[in-house]
């Protein structure tokens, strides 16, 4: 990834072109949706586009997993090709649209992806968007996201955005006149961590601004973190969430009017607003709030951007064609990120299913046949949707009998019908099956952003980790049937099904092929192989208050104990089993032997945890390296993971981040702790090393 230095030029050529502006034409060019300057030769262009999992809210294009579920591959090499495809499409898009003088939203080349907030709670219903819960696996995709979406070449092939900094994760409904208390030492060592790596080694482009203050002071006009970017070496834009300089007087209640709030975020570095209030600069700059200076260095950190893309010259992506959009080889790449990110969790051996003892299935649940499941939010539009049902009918040589079983949430599916008016053909398609596949869980309705379509309950946040009253009716149900149950969850988050199937596989928001990438793992086409890149808790009351931004108790780096675990960050089964043996430990590099013990050929994903050994060290532990690997049955390996400088590293109480002396390293297939052994029935091996 080219480094800011390396486009000087465009910065150059930007301010040129700046220096030609009136004030006036400067200040329009600060808003999201920026007209035309005609006698510049500046055309209209509007910022916002989405491509958090392929390119979104666009028409069709390639529907990737949800970024969770791309967290749980732990590939990395994956995720920076799915950056780059959805680069790809975005081009082919752009060109299309251009050359239909089309210059709408979610019609440029500045993506605003992907969001490296920390999932420190289950409940948040964003947390979807994110790559989970752990800083360093966060930074990682972060990293590959950016580096696939912006390429390596002279020009940036798209301009990515990492987002929302800083310390954000909910409440949903409080986001706009909440306060995250963060202490010195968790924005260190937690909420500021993948922010720093993307901008150092990935120098991500853009980086937005969020809704809530922290620590006083809003997010998108923050001297602290503004200070932090400066810090790191940030070169790009700066961007606020959409309409989020309004709450600086509607909520937030800091400033008085829309005047005062536009020219707080610009002075302070915000470059762009997503919202209204930048109409009101030159209002700012007649009352002496802001300078015509510092509205033309904004306007040169846009233009620069739009240089370095190569918005104002032919460059090497105006040729890709619009049939490349959803294209097969992209499809096939999405459902190869499906099979990689469902994560097995129980497993009694009913699978792989045996196909020659189980000849009919009842596929049973409200998320059987639901595309919305497979999208996730902030997605685009498949022309085509492999759903559970769809997969399986085409995957399973038997006889599928369905049904819908429930709603989603409602307690009827009819509005004149009865009270769980789906039961009994639920009932009748279980009697009629040698096995059960329950497809239950969520959609973007119930878990996602406050202000989405639907978001019933709490502004799209959880209020516990439960299944829908209605669909714990079901569960009920068809466990009285006595069948072998299969129990698929569709969801961003942590889920307690609340009861114990035959075998349980976590789908996330699988993507337009997650139907197909199901009934591959569930007849044994391929092993699974994902992992969690959360924690699943049992029980959401024993959580500390979702509104407490301490990491204290938060996080399997922080839980005092497994007490409310129910299945731990980096666990995940295969068909098969894989050991670990002989760690070495030189020179920044981890030397592990692997080895397939079983009889199922599978990936596997290799994991390095880190405890510093120092009374200053809060953490348990910490992911340090990770690795996917591909085994045959009987097959051993020496495996490799190099470790960085800062892994070496961690937070004093008071936020200076220092060099260890003394640690310990972890290597196995998850977390070196006993409930992650007993659920996986493998062990760790481990090293102590002094500095």
């Amino acid at each position: 990834m080219k480094e800011y230095s390396a486009f000087e030029n465009a910065r150059e050529k930007a301010r040129a072109l700046v220096d030609k502006m009136t004030v006036e034409e400067a200040a329009s060019q600060l808003r999201y949706d920026s007209p035309a300057i005609e006698r510049l030769g500046i055309p209209a262009y509007n910022w916002w586009n989405e491509g958090l999992h392929g390119l979104a809210r666009s028409g069709i294009s390639t529907v990737f997993p949800q970024a969770i579920a791309l967290a749980a591959t732990f590939d990395d090499g994956l995720v920076k090709n799915i950056g780059d495809i959805t680069a790809t499409e975005a081009r082919a898009k752009y060109n299309a649209y251009q050359s239909f003088g089309d210059r709408d939203i979610y019609k440029g080349l500045t993506i605003w992806a992907p969001n490296i907030n920390i999932f420190r709670d289950p409940r948040w219903g964003r947390g979807q968007e994110t790559y989970g819960e752990d800083p360093f696996l966060t930074a990682a995709m972060g990293i590959a996201y950016t580096e696939g979406l912006q390429g390596d070449g002279d020009v940036l092939k798209t301009a990515a955005c990492a987002k929302h900094l800083a310390v954000h994760s909910g409440p949903e409904a409080l986001r706009h006149e909440f306060d995250a208390k963060a202490s010195d030492y968790d924005l260190e060592d937690t909420y500021l961590y993948a922010f720093e790596e993307l901008i150092k080694k990935a120098h991500v482009e853009g980086v937005m601004g969020a809704y809530n203050r922290v620590n006083g002071e809003p997010a998108c006009a923050s001297q602290m973190l503004m200070g932090k970017l400066s810090e790191w070496g940030f070169g790009g834009y700066f961007v606020s969430d959409c309409w989020a300089i309004n709450d600086f007087h509607a909520h937030h209640m800091i400033t008085a009017n829309a005047v005062e709030s536009a020219a707080m975020a610009l002075n302070a570095g915000c470059d762009v607003n997503c919202g209204c209030c930048y109409v009101n600069l030159l209002a700012a700059l007649e009352a002496g709030l802001v300078t015509e200076d510092r509205i033309r260095e904004a306007c040169v950190h846009l233009f620069t951007t739009r240089m370095k893309l190569s918005m104002f010259d032919k460059c090497e992506y105006d040729d890709i064609p619009y049939t490349v959009v959803a294209c097969p080889e992209h499809k096939a790449k999405a459902r190869k990120a499906a099979e990689e990110a469902i994560v097995l969790l129980e497993n009694n051996g009913i699978l792989p299913l045996d196909s020659t003892k189980i000849k009919t299935l009842a596929v049973i649940g409200p998320t059987a046949d639901s595309t919305a499941v497979l999208d996730g939010n902030y997605n685009g539009t498949s022309d085509e949707y492999c759903t559970f049902l769809r997969g399986l009918q085409e995957g399973f040589d038997g006889r599928v009998i369905y049904a819908e079983g429930c709603h989603l949430f409602k307690d009827r599916t009819s509005v004149l019908a009865q009270k769980d008016d789906r039961l009994a053909e639920a009932c009748a398609a279980a009697a009629n099956a040698d096995a059960v596949v329950l497809c239950v869980g969520l959609d973007a309705s119930i878990e996602g952003e406050e202000g989405d379509t639907g978001n019933e309950f709490a502004s799209g946040d959880k209020t516990d980790l439960r299944l829908p009253e209605s669909q714990r009716r079901l569960v009920e149900t068809i466990k009285k049937a006595g069948k072998p149950i299969i129990c698929v969850v569709a969801a961003g988050s942590a889920i307690n099904t609340g009861f114990a199937p035959d075998a349980l596989l976590h789908a996330w928001y699988a993507g337009a092929e997650g139907g197909r990438a199901l009934a591959d793992i569930i007849m044994g086409r391929v092993s699974p192989s994902g992992k969690l890149p959360v924690t699943f808790y049992k029980d959401s009351d024993r959580l500390p208050e979702f509104t407490d931004y301490s990491m204290d108790g938060r996080t399997y780096r922080y839980i005092k104990d497994n007490y409310n675990v129910l299945y731990p960050f980096g666990y995940g089964l295969t068909y098969s089993k894989t050991e670990v043996s002989e760690l070495d430990y030189n020179d920044g590099k981890a030397s592990v032997t692997v080895t397939n013990t079983g009889s199922f050929d599978t990936d596997d994903v290799l994991q390095l945890y880190i405890k510093i050994q120092s009374d200053d060290c809060r953490e348990n532990y910490h992911l340090c390296g990770f690795e996917r690997i591909t085994l045959k049955a009987g097959e051993t390996k020496r495996c490799v993971i190099r470790t960085d400088e800062k892994a070496l590293t961690y937070v004093t109480p008071d936020g200076r981040r220092v060099r260890c002396d003394k640690f310990t390293l972890y290597a196995s297939t998850h977390q070196p702790d006993s409930l992650s052994c007993k659920l996986t029935g493998t062990g760790f091996v481990k090293t102590d090393q002094v500095v």
